[in-house]
């Protein structure tokens, strides 16, 4: 209790708030940071995992690369960047860029081969080449996983990013890093609290965001209708909606 008592103590000191190492300004840098990792991880994995979508093939380059992206633990590639001399800001975000690839690219993937058959023959069918087919009628449908993958990313990019501080870098984990060297664990408790408020902050603008971006059809949840107390022979079994859901392939 007296740690907790510490750490409140320490969040209400307005001292700890401002200046070029207050929480503001980490807060900033830990954004920035986490921005510029997911849209590096996006280039590269967004593309790659829609065109496979779309192809209906390599599966097989998807779990390898997703699983392999996956299994490098960020601590690892920090400590291999900075015995390289690579410092700061760059180490910490290619390390977490790499760390943010698998969900984005298993869920672009995984949103376009779901896509159903029937869609991709009727576009084609009135005239659409690969191209419009893709733009206008598989990837509004692959929106929901899409947007699933990225929030997934983000969350991880952001709760990762406090470990700039290992290698020199700037963000809210060198709050919780000096209380460490301070032996101030009221303020190690501190700053992981303001890490674990940031992640939800940014978590719940994104959830809205996907909500908005998810074309209308397909944000609300199929439900079978009922007479009295038993549904009608031709009702449509409730379909789970999977928008929030992160795909991890384990085959191919």
């Amino acid at each position: 209790m007296d740690v907790l008592r510490d750490a409140f103590t320490w969040l209400n000191d307005p001292l700890n708030w401002t200046g070029r190492n207050g929480v503001i300004a980490l807060a900033g840098e830990h954004l920035r940071l986490s921005l510029i990792a997911v849209l590096l991880a996006a280039v590269v994995a967004l593309p790659l995992g829609v065109w496979l979508g779309h192809r209906r093939s390599g599966g097989v380059l998807t779990v390898v690369l997703a699983n392999t992206s996956r299994a490098l633990p960020t601590f690892a590639l920090l400590t291999i960047f900075a015995s390289t001399g690579l410092f700061g800001s760059r180490a910490t975000i290619l390390a977490v860029a790499i760390f943010a690839v698998p969900p984005i690219l298993a869920n672009a993937f995984t949103g376009l081969m779901e896509v159903d058959p029937d869609v991709r023959d009727a576009a084609r069918g009135m005239g659409m080449s690969g191209s419009r087919s893709l733009f206008l009628a598989e990837l509004p449908l692959a929106l929901p996983l899409i947007g699933a993958g990225l929030r997934t990313a983000t969350t991880q990019v952001l709760a990762t990013v406090p470990l700039a501080a290992l290698v020199g870098g700037k963000s809210l984990g060198s709050i919780i890093v000096s209380g460490m060297a301070l032996q101030k664990y009221g303020q190690v408790v501190a700053g992981a609290l303001l890490v674990a408020a940031l992640c939800l902050v940014i978590e719940g603008v994104l959830a809205a965001v996907q909500w908005l971006a998810t074309p209308e059809p397909l944000r609300t949840r199929r439900r079978p209708r009922r007479t009295g107390t038993s549904p009608q022979p031709d009702d449509t079994p409730t379909r789970p909606d999977d928008r929030d859901r992160t795909v991890t392939p384990a085959t191919a």
